[in-house]
């Protein structure tokens, strides 16, 4: 036993030294510089200004350099061409073995012979260009037979109207089949000639002023998309009364830039189409009932009641006002001296007018209460004066609330008017929907220009 134990213990003596002995350290080692000789051989500076002189003789930017070497030390002198030749110099002599370092004294030459030099290297450009003539011309032709596909293409009206939902959006595809043909062309033309930079400064420049125009023409773009949106939506027809916030009239046209209006009194109104495409739009055509409505104020000590059911009658018995939805009165509020009532009745805009209607409602009603005995009073006020202020010349007792005639002269009486059934007649005036379609029918070339689209439904 003793003697395995002692067999183990030399197998384990080696194990545990090869365990506890360290790792190698795993920084890098640092690169050996390279060293300079303290000798140098005969001859060696001539091989080295040899060596690097017949290098720069077989480049034609270094005919002009003068070499030196002494003791490994490489001195250049002399003109070139250009300001990257200088560099280009010390690293050329810098890599022939046995330089030490390179001491660069070249200047780029500024003289009246390097300028010659350039009208040279213009004219060897030149006749490249000459030599590429045949090149140039048959990319110019391929350019011409793309654009030419293009606009053919462009030119399917009937088909681009058949696909696109209107005329503005058929017609927006063909021009935009037409640029896609002219830059596409381009490009392909420019790739032919190898001018691949003139074609990144190409589509660059284009991008640059792409952004600036789109940033000046910023709002002229949002009219014409604005454009684009109100032709496939057709909030409204022609001849449509409406108002565009708080911009009344019957539509005219809708044009690629601006909606016509032809306001109540006459006149023309121009309002862009990118305010339009934002603004709230109450078309009073589309639902021929419309109703009116007004205030009336009775006595507060009169029955409001009474006097609603009266006012309501009243308006149900008017021929021009509709039985369903039926007219209505509501009380709405307690003034200084009175409550107040407002009235609303429903007309058929085909066949009233809605203006003439209110007109003959209101004094109706007004009559009605006040053959009812319902005093319909002014406001009242009170008038407190401190006694300290300037007299007041009121007569002699209480004042009276109504103006008194002076001494012999008479009231004026009131002169009887007749109203005629003509004042009566509550069927709606159409004088400007007529204008608007006799400018409709003489529009001429701009008629054609009017987006709104009768076939389409309206929004």
């Amino acid at each position: 036993m003793r003697l395995i134990f002692l067999l183990a213990l030399l197998i384990a003596a080696p194990l545990s030294a090869q365990l506890v002995e360290p790792a190698p350290s795993e920084e890098p080692q640092p690169t050996p510089t390279q060293t300079i000789a303290a000798t140098q051989g005969a001859g060696d500076d001539e091989r080295i200004a040899n060596r690097i002189s017949g290098i720069f003789a077989a480049l034609p930017a270094f005919e002009q350099v003068s070499v030196e070497v002494n003791e490994g030390v490489v001195s250049l002198a002399g003109t070139v061409p250009a300001e990257d030749d200088v560099a280009r110099a010390e690293e050329i002599a810098s890599r022939v073995a046995g330089v030490v370092t390179v001491e660069n004294g070249l200047e780029r030459d500024v003289s009246l012979a390097a300028g010659t030099a350039g009208l040279t290297s213009l004219a060897d450009r030149w006749s490249d260009l000459v030599r590429m003539l045949p090149l140039i011309a048959v990319a110019l032709l391929v350019w011409a037979a793309i654009v030419l596909l293009g606009y053919l293409i462009a030119g399917l009206g009937s088909l681009w109207h058949r696909i696109a939902p209107n005329g503005f959006l058929a017609e927006l595809i063909a021009s935009a089949i037409r640029f896609i043909a002219v830059v596409g062309g381009l490009v392909i033309a420019l790739d032919m000639i190898g001018a691949t930079a003139l074609l990144g400064a190409v589509l660059g420049g284009a991008g640059v002023i792409g952004l600036a125009l789109g940033f000046a023409m910023r709002e002229t773009v949002e009219n014409y998309v604005a454009s684009l949106m109100l032709s496939l939506r057709q909030p409204f027809r022609a001849n449509d009364h409406v108002l565009i916030d708080d911009l009344e009239g019957r539509v005219i046209r809708l044009t690629s830039r601006a909606t016509v209006l032809m306001t109540l009194d006459g006149n023309h109104l121009r309002i862009p189409n990118g305010q339009v495409f934002k603004a709230v739009i109450t078309n009073y055509t589309r639902n021929p009932q419309r109703r009116f409505e007004f205030d009336l104020g009775v006595d507060a000590d009169d029955d409001a009641r009474a006097a609603r059911k009266l006012g309501r009658d009243t308006l149900a018995g008017l021929d021009f006002v509709l039985a369903d939805p039926p007219p209505e009165a509501r009380i709405i509020e307690v003034g200084d001296s009175n409550v107040v009532i407002r009235f609303l009745g429903w007309i058929d805009q085909g066949q009233t007018d809605w203006w003439k209607a209110q007109t003959i409602a209101i004094p109706a009603v007004k009559t009605a209460l006040e053959d009812a005995g319902f005093g319909l009073p002014e406001p009242i006020y009170r008038l407190r004066f401190d006694p300290r202020s300037a007299s007041v010349p009121f007569e002699s007792g209480t004042a009276s609330a109504e103006a008194k005639p002076r001494d012999g002269q008479p009231t004026k009486p009131v002169r009887q008017i007749t109203v005629t059934e003509a004042d009566e007649d509550v069927r709606p005036t159409d004088e400007i929907a007529q204008m608007v379609d006799a400018e409709r029918r003489e529009g001429g070339s701009e008629q054609e220009k009017d987006l709104l689209d009768q076939s389409r439904p309206v929004e």
